[in-house]
C-alpha cells in the first residue's frame, strides 16, 4: 500500500509535486469564492467535489512519499525561510491527518446533492458549498502548517465557516446552536491566541520548530506556565473535550445532517491534532513529566467516557446520541495522549482515523432516514429496519465499530489502548474503558430495537429506500469500517511512525 501511495507522488509532474503542501490549501480556497459568485446549484456541487478528490490524491500522495522516505515535507511560503517566513512542514501524523480530512470531505460531497437539497433551501445551497471549502481549506491548512500563528488563522477560518454551516439548519434551534459555538468557539480561539503571544513574548519566536528549541531555555517560567494553561483551554474547547463540551451536541443536533457527518468526523480530529502538536512537538513530551498535565487529563476523559456515553443512553432525537457518544469517544482519544507512551499515542491517532469513519457512516445514515421521514427523533424510526433494510444495515455495522466489536476498527483502536493501559499496569483504566463500551452496547441497542422489533403505525405513509446516489458514499464508509479493522498494515504502521516521531522514540 505504501509503494503505491509513494507512485501516486511520483506520477506528479515534478514542478506540481514541489508544490502540493501549498496546493492542499491554495485550491480549496481559491475555489470559495468562485462558488460564492457562481452561485448554481449544480456547478457549485462540481466544483466542491473536484476539491474535495482532488485534495484526497494530494494528502495520499504527500503520505505514501513520507512513509518511503521517512522525512518530513518542509514548504517555505515565498521562498522566505523559517522564523521569517512562514514554512509548511508535513510530517507522518501531519499526512495522516490530511488523508483523514480531504478523505471524508470527499466521500460526503458525493453524498452531498440529494441530502443538501432536502434540508437547506435552495437560494442558500452555493452558500453551503461556498462556506464546506472554506471549512476544508482551514482545517488542511492547520495540519500543514508549522507555524503557530498561523495556525490560529486556519483555525479561525474553519472555525467562522462550521458556524455558518451549522445555522443553515432546518430547524430555529440551528441558530441558537451556532450562536453558542460561535461564543465559545471565540473564547478557545481567545485563549489560543494568548497563549501563542505568551510563548512569543518568551521566545521571539512564532514557528513550531524554533519555539521546540528555545522553549526548554524558559520552560519553568510562570509566563511558560500560563501560557500552557491558555492553549489547553483553547484547544480543549475546540476538540469538545469534558467539560467543555458544551457546545457541541446542539450544534451536530440541529445542523444539516451531511454538515454534522462532516463536522464529527473532521474538525474535532483536527483539534486533537493541534493538541498533540503543541504538547509534543511544541513543548515536548518532557511537559508531562513537569506538569500534572498528564493526571489532569486522565481523569477528565474517564469521567467523560462514563458520564457522557450515560447521558447519550437517555437521549430522544438520535443525532443527539451519537454527538454524547463523540464526546465520550474523545475522552479515548484524550486517555491515549495521558498515557505519554507509544503505545497509547497510536491508539489516540488510530482512534482519529477509525473514529471519523464510523461516525461519519453513522450520521450519513441518519441523513438518509431524515430525507425519507423528516426526524432523527429514535421512536420515529419504528420499523425502519424493515423499510430501509440497506440504510438500517449500514447503521447497524456502524454501530459495531462504534462498541469495538471485532473484525472493525473502533475494536482496533481500542485494543491498542487497553493494551497502553496495562503496559504502564494501568488496570483500573482498562476496566473503565471496558464499561464505557458496555454502555455504549446500551445507547446503541436503543435505536435497534425500535427500528427492528417495533412496527410502524398503520397509518404512516409508506417509506422507500434511501436513492443509490446516498447510499453508495454511506456503504463506502462502512466497508471501509470493516476492511480497516481486518486489514491494519496501513492504518497501525502510520500511527505507530507518527507516534514514535511525537514521542521522540526511534524505532
Amino acid at each position: 500500500m505504501t509503494s503505491v501511495l509513494a507512485a501516486l507522488f511520483h506520477a506528479i509532474p515534478e514542478n506540481v509535486a514541489i508544490h502540493l503542501p501549498v496546493l492542499q490549501v491554495i485550491i480549496p480556497l481559491i475555489a470559495a469564492p468562485v462558488c460564492l459568485v457562481i452561485r448554481r446549484t449544480q456547478a457549485t456541487w462540481i466544483i466542491a467535489l473536484a476539491v474535495s478528490w482532488i485534495g484526497l490524491a494530494v494528502a495520499l500522495a504527500l503520505l505514501g512519499t513520507i512513509l518511503e522516505t521517512d522525512k518530513s515535507i518542509v514548504y517555505f511560503l515565498g521562498s522566505w525561510a523559517a522564523p521569517w517566513g512562514i514554512e509548511y512542514r508535513i510530517d507522518t501524523l501531519s499526512a495522516f491527518v490530511l488523508v483523514i480530512v480531504a478523505g471524508i470531505g470527499s466521500i460526503t460531497m458525493l453524498f452531498a446533492p440529494t441530502s443538501v437539497a432536502a434540508e437547506i433551501p435552495k437560494d442558500r445551497i452555493y452558500l453551503f458549498y461556498t462556506m464546506y471549502l472554506l471549512t476544508l481549506a482551514g482545517l488542511l491548512g492547520i495540519a500543514v502548517t508549522g507555524d503557530a500563528f498561523n495556525l490560529f488563522v486556519f483555525l479561525e477560518i474553519s472555525s467562522l465557516s462550521s458556524y455558518v454551516l451549522i445555522s443553515l439548519g432546518s430547524q430555529r434551534q440551528a441558530l441558537t446552536a451556532a450562536f453558542r459555538y460561535l461564543i465559545l468557539g471565540t473564547v478557545g480561539a481567545t485563549f489560543y491566541v494568548i497563549g501563542v503571544g505568551l510563548m512569543y513574548q518568551m521566545t521571539g519566536t512564532l514557528n513550531m520548530a524554533d519555539l521546540a528549541e528555545r522553549l526548554p531555555a524558559v520552560a519553568e517560567t510562570r509566563t511558560i506556565l500560563v501560557a500552557i494553561s491558555f492553549l489547553t483551554i483553547g484547544i480543549g474547547l475546540k476538540l469538545g473535550l469534558f467539560p467543555l463540551h458544551v457546545w457541541l451536541p446542539n450544534a451536530y443536533a440541529y445542523a444539516p445532517s451531511l454538515v454534522t457527518a462532516f463536522l464529527a468526523a473532521t474538525a474535532t480530529k483536527v483539534a486533537v491534532y493541534v493538541f498533540l502538536r503543541i504538547y509534543f512537538t511544541v513543548f515536548g513530551a518532557e511537559v508531562f513529566a513537569a506538569l500534572p498535565v498528564d493526571e489532569f487529563l486522565l481523569v477528565l476523559s474517564l469521567v467523560a467516557i462514563l458520564s457522557m456515553s450515560s447521558v447519550a443512553i437517555f437521549q430522544t432525537n438520535a443525532k443527539r446520541l451519537l454527538a454524547y457518544s463523540s464526546v465520550a469517544q474523545i475522552g479515548y482519544m484524550t486517555i491515549g495522549i495521558s498515557l505519554v507512551s507509544t503505545t497509547g499515542l497510536a491508539a489516540t491517532i488510530l482512534h482519529m482515523f477509525n473514529h471519523a469513519l464510523m461516525k461519519s457512516a453513522l450520521f450519513l445514515v441518519l441523513a438518509c432516514v431524515f430525507l425519507r421521514i423528516k426526524s432523527v427523533r429514535i421512536e420515529d424510526m419504528a420499523g425502519l429496519g424493515r423499510a430501509m433494510p440497506l440504510t438500517m444495515a449500514a447503521f447497524v455495522l456502524a454501530g459495531f465499530s462504534l462498541i469495538g466489536i471485532p473484525l472493525t476498527v473502533g475494536f482496533v483502536s481500542k485494543w491498542y489502548l487497553i493494551i497502553a493501559a496495562i503496559e504502564k499496569d494501568w488496570w483500573i483504566v482498562a476496566v473503565l474503558i471496558l464499561m464505557s463500551s458496555l454502555l455504549a452496547i446500551i445507547y446503541f441497542w436503543r435505536v435497534v430495537e425500535v427500528a427492528y422489533f417495533k412496527q410502524r403505525a398503520d397509518d404512516a405513509a409508506q417509506i422507500s429506500e434511501a436513492p443509490a446516489g446516498m447510499l453508495i458514499p454511506m456503504w463506502i464508509l462502512v466497508a471501509a469500517n470493516i476492511y480497516f479493522g481486518t486489514n491494519t498494515n496501513l492504518s497501525v504502521s502510520t500511527a505507530m511512525a507518527a507516534a514514535r516521531s511525537l514521542i521522540g522514540v526511534t524505532p
